[in-house]
Parts: structure tokens; C-alpha cells; sequence
């Protein structure tokens, strides 16, 4: 399936699959190219790399194929230019212009006059100096608000299209699955359909600003063993279709995305850069997908050095290239000499160089590149990436992201709170408000005299502006690594002579070992890094009112800050790398400017040793009698406290609905406190009984709902029953008939306690949905019983799987 009707598919040589063929022009380049011309368009050449390692092992690979002038290197043309402003601190004006007259170079000094395309990373807003520093994507999945996200895309989009860049290489869609990965910071979340609308509200948000999306990682690289980065990954068929899989098809069929990205991982020993069945198979005969797959940064000659599956960087390049990935990035090391001379020995067929170079020659020209205008006009000379849009977006994201854990009544601070100690390694650091893929983490650390090149304030900047009358006292206490305990004694001595204790602590974003969380920077501990926990624990022994921040990465193990009885903080409040605003929507919402609404996309874990751990999990899944060990969470996945309280009431659901087609369930919401909040109202279900182990809790939909003090809304939400689609035991996804159980909550364990279906035997094994399970604050609503009817539904592409949400 296309929405492009300037592609249509075409026989082609027996021992190859069908290919796309584009428009007349397309096709008219191709018939000009000489195999070198062709390669060359296959391939990115980075700009200013310097030594500096910001991508995996990228001292070992890349660049060395190509050296000397760019007029040299560019003979046959090129496909990408990689990160011509995000390897170094540039300053964008003076670099646009540089921009401008290169692709003005490569019109007329190579023989056809291709420009190249410009790729950046913009996980966290465009990865630039001087660029807006968005919350990272975790804490996006905290918003559980796809609508704001689109609005920060299209801001994205719009700064990058700017200034000539052309594709980013965002969002991340790998759905969590356990903690200890270091690359949970780039992701959304734990459930395919909060990653899946969030992700894809990103993409139309970026793509309706001309810039085309990359969907990252496909296909199941967050599933790697132990939560090690490129480690292979042992999912199973059906986990890869009902968990890895919907968030990239509701990107490729509901959003329209452009580009996707390999994943490095091998799935049950087959390396996905190499693998057919799913980047041909599955990502366009099934998925319908259209767009240009790119490599992941060296992933083709990974296929000779970390896989072992190729003999030397031309069979590695055949092996990708017959897969389905049309471009190698960030360079050429596979893709240029090697290809061509596979190709010109015949051990290649010149069918499978044509077929990716047709698609990159159409996405070019879907972008405007292949116009005999393009880049006639003047460069910009007034660049500002970073507008009052962009702050006011970003402050709105980062507010609505703040998951308020625990509180005894100390939040929001109160009005007499004057003597306040600020407390720890994150209180009064610009870096720590900002994700692993942030210009200031990712390429900043390798120029620490560098400034970084807008404003952000920290936390002690923001509460010292919002609280200029108060006496705050702020001590560092600790770093956030390493075992120096200097501090502790100074900042117990703060806190003893505080009215209130704020202690910031978390994470520093890093790749590959700088850092404590981010790409490369896997763990084997939950346990919150260095000292941190000992430094909390000395503040509360004081007995001053604690208020514990997390600025993190991932979630971390704090079930002794939280529920394990004893001297623990008053109120703890977790953000997840806010970004430029963040350090002001903390103090916001500490002193009641305003109020919390997040809730966790990912649950807190109880352990290390507990993972990996979804809220999606089977029965056996659970804690039983039968083992001694208790996978339950700290907090489920969707918890969050407010400055209110809410509770729901009049659960409306169809009492059958058709495999095949929708039902509707409504829920009235009350806000029952004495100030304004937002709810954010989860329906979740329940196969009753199913062909295959189904999850004791599944999430259908969700609505952001605010209410004024003593208001009431009905919220109704419209599920299709391709919600409750899984993959059955012939591989086949399917909608089956029987009971399904259905109600409202708060967060995924925010319901009543079930009594067993009739005839069920007693015992461990029928009692285990309920056990271990603990009083966590949280609306929810008794479970109703709605009846699918009909055949077993075989769900197509055609399937609308989107929840439709109305509030009265």
C-alpha cells in the first residue's frame, strides 16, 4: 500500500523482489548514473568529526574510505552530508550560509547536479548549538499528551527546515522493557499504545513542517539480554508483533512517516541489518512502508565486525542492501568501493543498488531537492532557534511531565517556608535537566569551555527567582558518582537549619560511559548512582521536611524513599530530564504555580533483580505462592499524585461488541479536592479467557481531563476491538470472541480486587492476579464484562486501531 501516487511497483529480474519505480525524472536519472554515481548517492559523508567519538565505535569505522578536499570526496555525487551542525558547536547562521553554498557547489560542479540531503538527531529538539532543549522522550510518555508533543515536533521541524536540514533522525519507538538499559532515557515508554500515539504525534508533528521523520529501532532493540546495549535479543514471534511492532505501524499507517532505522540488534541470531523478513517482509509487503530505511550509524559493517555473518564489507554491504536497508550511514565504508565492486563482479545484482537508489532519488525529490530552484535563494541571516514558541512549548512539556510520587502534605511548599536548603549533584546543574541526545551532552562534553549557547535556568536559579524573598542555602552534598562523602556533614547542617529540604539528585546523561544513563550506559544496579541514596537519607534523619527530586533518566529503585516504612522524605517527586524549562517547571509545581499532572510511562521497579518487568505480563507473570521472589512494582506504570483528588463514578460499557467493529465505555470524573488538577483518565481490559496467555492488565486508551474544584466531565472513549488484537498460535493477529473485563483507573493496578470466575479451583495459582497486590492511591472504577461476538477477526492493515476520546 502507497499514498504516493508517483510510485507504482514494477516487475523485476526473477531473483530479486518487485521494486518501486518513480516519476519520469527519477527514472530519467537513474538511466544517467554509472555505478559510482549510483553508490554515491547510498551513502552520508560526516563533516568535521574532529576525534570527537559521538556515535559507537566511531574511531574504529567511518571516514577513512574518503579522505581530502570535499570536491575530491563528492566526484559521483553524494546522498547524505551527516550532522553538518551537530558535531561540533557551530554557529547556525554563519553555517547555513556555508550550507547554502556547498549545495550550490554540488548543483554545479558535479555532473548531475544532485544536492545532498541533510540528516540531524533531534531526540530532544533539533541537536544543534544555540537549538531549544525539549524534555527527553520519557518524559514525553509522562504527558500522556500526544497533542502538545505534535505542537514541540512541528517546532522542531520548523527550525530545521530553516536552516536546510532535511530528515531527522527521530523518534525512538522502542517499547521498554527493562530498566537497567541505558537507552530507556530516548524512549517513550513501556506500553505500545502510549509509545505508538506519542511517537506518532511526533512525526506529524515534525513532518508538517517538511522535515521527514526516522522511526528508530527497528525491530525489538530494547528487548536485549540483561538490558545490555547491542546485545542480541531471545523475543519470541508473538512478543515482537503484539509489543515491538504497533508502535512503528500506527507511525507507517497513521502517520505517514518517511524514513526508518535498522536496529543493531540480532533477533534469535539473525542480525536485522540483514534480515529481509522483517525490513522487506514486514516492513513493506505487510506494513505497507514506502519511505527510505537508513542504516543505524555503522550497522552495515557491524555485519562483518560485531556479527560475524559477513567475511569483509562488500559481502556485508550485499547482505544489507538485499535486506532492505537503502542507505548506509554516516559514511561510506560498505556502501561506495565495496558495493560497486560486488556489483561490477557480479556477485550482486545491479537490480537491488537501483532499487534503493530509486527511493532515494524520490524521497530528494519529495523534499524539493531535485527543483531546478533549490537553493537559488539567500541563506538565512537572522537564525533563532530558540524562540519564545519554542520556550513557551517547552515549559508547557516539561510541566506536564513532573510525576508527583509521594506527598504528606509538604507540596506545594507553604507560603511561611523562608529558610530553605537546596540540596544535592543535580540542584544547580544545567546538564542534568537534559537528555543523553541534548546538544549539551551529546557533543558539548567534548568542549566543556564551550557556552552552551541559550538559556536554561537550574533549579536553585528557578527557585531563587520565584522565591526572592526566602533564604535559600544551597550545598552540593555529593557528586552524582563516586563514593565522596565530604559533603554530607555541611548539607545535614543546612537542612537542620532549614524550615523545608529540597534535595535534587539523579543522573548525568552520557554516552559510553560518560555519564551514568544514555546510550552505552547500561547498569547492573538500580540503586540510584554513587552516594546519592546515603546523602537523602542523612538530610531526613535530620528531621527536616524533605522534598526528594529526581532528575533522571530512567526509573530507579527508591521503594526505600516511598513505601518501606521508616524516616523517608515528606514528598518525592520524579522528572525525567525536562529540558531548558524544566529547572522553572519544577519550582512551578514544588511552590502550587502549578500542579502535577504526569504520570510514570514506565513502572518503578521494585529491584534489579526484578527485570525485566512490564506492567503487560501474564498471570505467571505476577507474584504468586509459588515463588519466592515479588516482580510488583514500587509504583505501576500510569501512577501519578496531584495537588486534588478525583474520583469516578457511572461506568457505561457496551455489553457486546463485535470482533470486528467498536464498543464504547464512559466514565464520569469528578474533581473532589479544593483546587483545579488534571486527571489523566486509562481504561484498561482483560481477556478473560484467551487462546494464548493475554496480560491481567492491558491499557486501551487514555484522556487528559481537566477539571476546575467540585467539576464533573464525562469522558467517553470509542475502542475499536482491534485494540484487543494479539498474535495467535499460527502467527496469524487476530480479534477473538469471548469475555473481556473492562474499567477506568488511575494507573494500572488502580483496581478493585476480583473475585475468581465461576468454577475456577482455589489455591495459588487462581488466587496469583491478587497477590502481593498493596493500597496505592488512585481512582478506578469496578469492572465490567463486555461479550466480543462473532468470528475470529483477522485484523488487516485496514484496521482502524486508534481510541477515539469525547469529554462532556
Amino acid at each position: 500500500m502507497t499514498n504516493d501516487t508517483s510510485l507504482q511497483r514494477s516487475a523485476a529480474p526473477a531473483d530479486i523482489p518487485a521494486f518501486p519505480i518513480g516519476s519520469e525524472r527519477v527514472a530519467a536519472l537513474l538511466e544517467q548514473m554509472t555505478l559510482e554515481e549510483k553508490a554515491a548517492q547510498l551513502v552520508g559523508y560526516w563533516l568535521d568529526q574532529g576525534g570527537d567519538v559521538v556515535a559507537p565505535m566511531q574511531n574504529e569505522m567511518g571516514g577513512a574510505e574518503r579522505s581530502g578536499a570535499l570536491a575530491e570526496i563528492t566526484r559521483h555525487g553524494i546522498g547524505h552530508y551527516t550532522r553538518v551542525y551537530g558535531t561540533r558547536p557551530v554557529d547556525p547562521t554563519e553555517r547555513a550560509a556555508w550550507l547554502w553554498e556547498e549545495q550550490r557547489r554540488l548543483k554545479t560542479e558535479t555532473r548531475l547536479g544532485i544536492p545532498a540531503l541533510v540528516h540531524e538527531e533531534c531526540l530532544t529538539g533539533l541537536a544543534a548549538w544555540k537549538a531549544a532543549t525539549f524534555p527527553t522522550p520519557l518524559a514525553w510518555g509522562a504527558t500522556f499528551d500526544p497533542e502538545l508533543v505534535a505542537e514541540m515536533g512541528a517546532l522542531i521541524g520548523e527550525s530545521m527546515r530553516e536552516i536546510g536540514i532535511h530528515q531527522g533522525l527521530a523518534p525512538v519507538l522502542d517499547v521498554v522493557r527493562d530498566p537497567r538499559w541505558g537507552r530507556v532515557d530516548e524512549c517513550i515508554g513501556e506500553d505500545p499504545y502510549l509509545v505508538g500515539t506519542v511517537g506518532t504525534a511526533y512525526v506529524q508533528g515534525l513532518q508538517s513542517e517538511g522535515v521527514h521523520a526516522t522511526l528508530k529501532h527497528f525491530l525489538g532493540y530494547s528487548a536485549s539480554r540483561a538490558g545490555r546495549n547491542h546485545a542480541p535479543v531471545s523475543a519470541g514471534t508473538r512478543e515482537v508483533a503484539d509489543v515491538f511492532l504497533p508502535p512503528f505501524e500506527m507511525a507507517i499507517r497513521d502517520g505517514g512517516v518517511r524514513s526508518v532505522m535498522n536496529s543493531y540488534t540480532e533477533i534469535d541470531g539473525v542480525p536485522v541489518a540483514s534480515d529481509p523478513e522483517l525490513l522487506t517482509g514486514l516492513l513493506r509487503d505487510r506494513l505497507g512502508f514506502d519511505g527510505v530505511v537508513v542504516a543505524d550509524y555503522f550497522a552495515v559493517a557491524f555485519l562483518e565486525v560485531m556479527h560475524a555473518v559477513a567475511a569483509d564489507r562488500g559481502e556485508a554491504a550485499g547482505l544489507a542492501l538485499t535486506a532492505g536497508i537503502d542507505v548506509e550511514l554516516p559514511s561510506g565504508d560498505a556502501y561506495l568501493e565495496p558495493l560497486v565492486e560486488r556489483v561490477r563482479s557480479g556477485a550482486l545484482d545491479e537490480a537491488y543498488l537501483d532499487r534503493a537508489v530509486i527511493r532515494v532519488l524520490t524521497q530528494k525529490e519529495q523534499l524539493g531537492l531535485l527543483e531546478p530552484d533549490v537553493f537559488e535563494d539567500d541563506a538565512p541571516t537572522d537564525v533563532d532557534l530558540d524562540t519564545p514558541r519554542h520556550r513557551d512549548a517547552a515549559r508547557r512539556l516539561a510541566t506536564e511531565s513532573l510525576v508527583l510520587l509521594s506527598n504528606d502534605g509538604v507540596l506545594p511548599l507553604a507560603a511561611d517556608a523562608r529558610r530553605i536548603a537546596l540540596i544535592g549533584p543535580n540542584a544547580d546543574r544545567a546538564e542534568a535537566l537534559q537528555g543523553c541526545y541534548s546538544f549539551a551532552n551529546h557533543v558539548l562534553a567534548h568542549h566543556p569551555d564551550h557556552e552552551i549557547g541559550f538559556e536554561i535556568p537550574t533549579v536553585r536559579e528557578a527557585l531563587v527567582r520565584a522565591l526572592p524573598d526566602a533564604e535559600i542555602v544551597h550545598v552540593r552534598g555529593s557528586e552524582v558518582e563516586g563514593v565522596d562523602r565530604s559533603g554530607f556533614a555541611e548539607a545535614a547542617q543546612a537542612a537542620s537549619d532549614a524550615d523545608v529540604a529540597i534535595v535534587v539528585v539523579g543522573d548525568q546523561a552520557g554516552l559510553f560511559g560518560r555519564g551514568t544513563v544514555g546510550e552505552g550506559n547500561d547498569v547492573e544496579s538500580l540503586d540510584l548512582p554513587g552516594v546519592q541514596r546515603e546523602l537523602v537519607e542523612g538530610i531526613v534523619a535530620t528531621g527536616t521536611p524533605v522534598i526528594m527530586v529526581l532528575l533522571t533518566g530512567r526509573p530507579y529503585a527508591i521503594g526505600w524513599a516511598l513505601d518501606e516504612g521508616g524516616e523517608r522524605p515528606a514528598a518525592v517527586v520524579q522528572s525525567f530530564f525536562p529540558g531548558e524549562e524544566g529547572g522553572t517547571a519544577i519550582v512551578d509545581v514544588l511552590t502550587g504555580v502549578s500542579a502535577p499532572s504526569g504520570r510514570l510511562p514506565v513502572t518503578l521497579p521494585r529491584s534489579a533483580g526484578a527485570q525485566p518487568y512490564s506492567y503487560l505480563h501474564p498471570i505467571l507473570g505476577g507474584p504468586s505462592d509459588v515463588t519466592s521472589t515479588d516482580p510488583s512494582p514500587v509504583r505501576p506504570f500510569g501512577f501519578g499524585l496531584t495537588y486534588t483528588s478525583f474520583v469516578y463514578d457511572d461506568l457505561a460499557v457496551d455489553a457486546e461488541a463485535a470482533t470486528h467493529g467498536r464498543f464504547t465505555a464512559s466514565v464520569t470524573v469528578t474533581n473532589t479536592g479544593d483546587r483545579d488538577g488534571t486527571d489523566v483518565v486509562q481504561l484498561y481490559a482483560r481477556d478473560v479467557v484467551a487462546s494464548v496467555t493475554r496480560p491481567v492488565a492491558q491499557l486501551l486508551g487514555y484522556a487528559r481531563v481537566d477539571l476546575a474544584a467540585g467539576e464533573s466531565r464525562r469522558v467517553s472513549l470509542d475502542v475499536p476491538a482491534a485494540r484487543l488484537a494479539f498474535t495467535d498460535r499460527r502467527g496469524t493477529r487476530i480479534v477473538e470472541p469471548g469475555d473481556v473485563e473492562v474499567w477506568f483507573g488511575s494507573h494500572a493496578e488502580a483496581m478493585p480486587a476480583q473475585a475468581d470466575p465461576e468454577g475456577a479451583t482455589g489455591g495459588a495459582i487462581s488466587n496469583a492476579r491478587d497477590r502481593g497486590r498493596r493500597e496505592i492511591p488512585g481512582a478506578s472504577t469496578e469492572r465490567a464484562r463486555i461479550v466480543l461476538t462473532g468470528d475470529v477477526h483477522p485484523v488487516s492493515g485496514a484496521d482502524a486501531r486508534l481510541v477515539d476520546v469525547s469529554i462532556g
